[in-house]
């Protein structure tokens, strides 16, 4: 099972969305690109909507027998883990494994002074084509190197060997994720987690470092744009370089994690992989349940009432709904309106506070991350809220689908704004 070259992951938190997600990248193919869906749910996700990864797949199926889609189309266990992979088996067709947790832990000293052994041959001046300055390593830095990152490795071996052991070699597509790790990893860290990831013979098909700046879930990127293109643009150089020195499958390729709503890198991400002919996965993060929020509350009445609730509740369950994020939302709490201000917003304020447009004076980034990580609130809704979404379906799927083809799938695999 070999992952197309250019693949996006549609999450979709209450499983609603998945025609019109699919209809966007039906439009965008039609104009000639070639991008396949990746719909993916985590377990926390699975856990506070109390759905399972069988929803994800009845999802998928449908949406593709909707519209006729003749394309590839995958199910992604995404950031799991050995103690949650076993309930994404069956309906699973692409595993996104999680080791985050597992960086800075040491693996046994052996293990290390055999990898600084194996990979000393490198160490010195390492010239990776494509990379203008040469990247200087020592032999202690391939062992700091190992203490960071191995034990992270082999915990994503142990992962895909059980994973293979029910699936069957050749079966599944595999993603190896250090995204949500403290610390950014450099082009030359990512050349020895590749050695490492071949030593666990892990035929890894996308793999997701934590790139320098902040990608903060549903907002736009904050950090030097100069600095995230030359170590984006590095990182494309040493994962073809890597691929040909320790046999990885040619087609690996880089994964942009909380990768939607970030505007501001997409015309030099599309120029990077024009330049040196990369594939990419990017990975949304729930821009899809924003867009049923805003449609919600465009529509006025009830549905502008269930936005507030669930604005005033995430509010005051800050803490609560903030705390599991917090490596990937940047909340100024003085900067979120009250919810009594919010209570007397009418369906155009409320709009323009979530709606991602910065050239927008009520536009309120604040709000939008607070709201990101308050899908508890509506998911505790249950019926109430499943119900609006389908009274207001066809608003709330134009929504959907213009975000993801106007603002996501052009600028990024076509280069148009």
């Amino acid at each position: 099972m070999i992952l197309d070259k250019y693949s996006i992951g549609v999450g979709d938190r209450f499983g609603q969305q998945g025609k019109a997600q699919l209809k966007a990248i039906a439009k965008a193919n039609a104009e000639g690109l070639h991008i396949v869906p990746v719909w993916n749910k985590s377990w926390r996700e699975h856990s506070i909507t109390r759905t399972t990864p069988g929803h994800v797949r009845k999802e998928a199926d449908a949406a593709v027998v909707a519209i006729g889609w003749t394309g590839n189309y995958y199910v992604d266990a995404d950031h799991v883990g050995l103690a949650t992979v076993d309930a994404f088996l069956d309906a699973s067709d692409f595993f996104t494994f999680d080791v985050a947790d597992f960086t800075n832990r040491r693996a046994a000293d052996s293990d290390i002074a055999a990898f600084v052994r194996k990979y000393r041959e490198f160490a010195g001046t390492l010239t990776v084509p494509g990379i203008e300055r040469e990247l200087r390593v020592t032999d202690a830095d391939i062992e700091d190197i190992a203490c960071k990152y191995l034990c992270a490795v082999q915990e994503a071996g142990r992962i895909y060997h059980h994973v293979e052991s029910v699936k069957g070699k050749g079966n599944f597509v595999v993603e190896v994720s250090m995204d949500e790790t403290t610390e950014p990893q450099s082009p030359g860290e990512l050349f020895f987690i590749l050695a490492a990831i071949a030593d666990e013979g892990i035929p890894a098909q996308t793999v997701a470092p934590k790139f320098t700046g902040r990608f903060n879930k549903g907002v736009d990127y904050e950090g030097d744009v100069a600095q995230f293109n030359s170590e984006f643009e590095a990182d494309l150089c040493v994962i073809a370089y890597a691929v040909r020195t320790f046999g990885l499958p040619e087609h690996l390729k880089l994964s942009v994690h909380s990768g939607s709503d970030k505007f501001s890198l997409y015309g030099p991400i599309h120029d990077a992989l024009r330049k040196h002919e990369a594939g990419l996965h990017l990975k949304t993060a729930g821009t899809t349940w924003l867009e049923e929020l805003i449609g919600l509350a465009s529509a006025g009445g009830e549905g502008l009432q269930i936005a507030k609730q669930v604005y005033c509740a995430a509010f005051d369950r800050y803490d609560e709904l903030c705390a599991p994020y917090a490596t990937v939302i940047d909340i100024d709490t003085a900067r979120l309106p009250s919810p009594k201000i919010v209570a007397g917003w009418e369906n155009g304020d409320f709009v323009a506070a979530l709606r991602h447009d910065p050239s927008c004076e009520q536009y309120n980034k604040y709000v939008r991350q607070l709201l990101h990580v308050g899908y508890k609130v509506a998911a505790e809704m249950g019926v109430r809220y499943i119900a609006a979404l389908n009274r207001h379906e066809d608003t709330i799927a134009a929504g959907v689908a213009a975000n993801i083809y106007e603002r996501h799938l052009r600028p990024l695999f076509a280069g148009l704004s």
